[in-house]
């Protein structure tokens, strides 16, 4: 199963690939995407949380959305399967 690309993106406004919902904030992974409730988890990344993705072997990256849209697509378009979290008006 393949990563969706990120259609597009625009100020509180953001698309995927195969997905007929426009998010404010999205997770996305190989095979799906849904809307991101930043109030679940916060706006940050918890060191805790890379620590233990980085420790089964995941590289992890965390940029601004701009940024992170155009290397999480680059990677797409490779044919890696990656995931993302995505905040649009950061």
């Amino acid at each position: 199963m393949s990563s969706p690309e990120i259609a597009s993106l625009s100020w509180g406004q953001m698309k995927v690939q195969g997905c007929t919902t426009t998010y404010k904030d999205c997770k996305v992974w190989p095979g799906g995407s849904r809307a991101w409730d930043w109030r679940e988890t916060g706006t940050e990344v918890p060191p805790s949380t890379v620590e233990y993705l980085k420790k089964q072997g995941i590289d992890v990256r965390v940029l601004q959305t701009e940024q992170a849209v155009k290397e999480y697509n680059g990677l797409v378009a490779q044919g890696v399967r990656v995931g993302g979290v995505f905040h649009s008006t950061c």
